[in-house]
């Protein structure tokens, strides 16, 4: 992230939640049926389920970090029979309280979780849009920062330039937009896909380690 300004966590995850809103309050039972990509197993169903079910079990006391698979299957499960609108209306419902709670409290893996499930439905929708939006551009920034590789990495991040942890002279480089590295540190791109991008040196030594999640096992092209 650039500079020091304090990110703006609750803008953050309101303005995700209202775009998938968005994206979904449309659509019909085979639109909510559609398979995601970038999430193996889920639909679009599963994906807002998710979602919801985080803000339920923050406010049940139930879950205080990053979610086990058991608890993610739970929420999915959860929710499999809600009608849409309703899952919308208890999104709405919890999502001040949790909002002000990762703001307060400055937890970014809140906030990436709904910009990086955003993207997972507009990929499985074919409705791509908000690539470079604050939440995105500023989660990148804040990505290629905490990057620790061994080897420093200056991300230029569509002609920012942003440097990874590291002690190792000179660094590696790699030209991309924010979008790119924000969907690749978080899993949805394979390793041949990143491997490929505008490097410049052999990316070797730290492809294993820009993947938070991941690498995918075959590519995701959005």
């Amino acid at each position: 992230m650039q500079g020091d300004a304090r990110p703006d966590l609750a803008a953050h995850y309101r303005h995700g939640r209202e775009r998938v809103s968005g994206l979904v309050a449309g659509l019909d039972e085979d639109g909510w049926a559609t398979p995601v990509p970038a999430c193996p197993g889920w639909d679009v169903r599963a994906v807002v389920s998710h979602l919801v079910g985080v803000q339920e079990d923050v406010a049940a006391g139930t879950l205080a970090g990053i979610p086990t698979t058991e608890q993610t299957d739970a929420q999915v499960a959860r929710h499999r029979t809600t009608a849409p609108q309703a899952l919308l209306d208890r999104w709405a419902e919890l999502s001040p309280d949790f909002e002000a709670l990762i703001d307060q409290l400055g937890i970014w893996p809140a906030a990436i979780d709904v910009g990086s499930h955003e993207h997972d439905v507009r990929s499985a929708l074919g409705r791509p849009g908000a690539r470079d939006c604050p939440l995105v551009v500023e989660a990148a920034h804040s990505l290629a920062s905490a990057l620790d590789a061994g080897v420093p990495v200056d991300f230029t991040l569509d002609g920012v330039t942003v440097r990874s942890r590291g002690t190792e002279e000179p660094a590696l480089g790699l030209r991309t937009s924010a979008f790119e590295l924000f969907r690749l540190r978080l899993g949805r791109r394979s390793r041949a896909q990143v491997a490929a991008l505008d490097w410049s040196g052999d990316p070797e030594p730290v492809l294993d380690a820009l993947f938070v999640f991941g690498p995918r096992p075959g590519p995701l092209v959005e």
